[in-house]
C-alpha cells in the first residue's frame, strides 16, 4: 500500500505525512513544479512538468488497487476507482463507485452554470473541521488496508 497525493493544490499534504510516517508507507507527491515538503526516505517528490492532466497521467500510470489516492479532481478520482484504487478528496470524503457518478454530474452542472455566467464558482473555504475529517478518514482508511 502507497499513498498517491495530486499535490498541486492540496490542503492536506501536511496530515498526509504525519499518517505515512506513523505507519511507514511510501509517499508520492505528484505536481506540475517543485513543492516545498519535508524530505524523507519514503517520500517521493514528482514533478512531472506543466502538460495538461501530466500529473493525474502519471498518478494512474503509478497507482494500483492496494493504493490510497487523495485528489480533489473528480475525473482523476473516477479513474483511479476503475483501477479499484481507494480515493479520498481533501474533505475527508470518500470517492466511491456508488457516488462518483453524481460527482462527475454535478461537476458537468456546475461548468455548464459557470459558463452561462449562473455560478461564480466560489467554494466554501477549507476548515480546520475539514482537515480534521481528512486525517480521521485517512488514518482509518490505511487501518483497514493493513488488515
Amino acid at each position: 500500500m502507497e499513498i498517491f497525493v495530486d499535490a498541486d493544490a492540496c490542503p492536506v499534504k501536511e496530515e498526509v505525512l504525519k499518517v505515512a510516517y506513523r505507519h511507514d508507507l511510501v509517499v508520492h507527491l505528484v505536481s506540475n513544479a517543485w513543492l516545498r515538503t519535508p524530505v524523507g526516505e519514503k517520500i517521493n517528490k514528482v514533478v512531472v512538468g506543466d502538460a495538461f492532466d501530466a500529473a493525474d497521467d502519471w498518478i494512474v500510470e503509478h497507482a494500483g488497487e492496494e493504493d490510497i489516492c487523495i485528489t480533489g479532481d473528480i475525473q482523476l478520482a473516477a479513474r483511479l476507482l476503475e483501477l479499484g484504487a481507494k480515493v479520498i478528496g481533501h474533505n475527508g470524503k470518500p470517492f466511491t463507485a456508488d457516488n462518483i457518478g453524481m460527482a462527475l454530474a454535478m461537476r458537468e452542472l456546475k461548468s455548464q452554470l459557470r459558463d452561462m455566467g449562473e455560478d461564480r464558482g466560489f467554494n466554501a473555504a477549507f476548515s480546520g473541521k475539514d482537515r480534521s475529517r481528512f486525517l480521521s478518514a485517512l488514518e482509518l482508511l490505511v487501518q483497514k488496508g493493513k488488515r
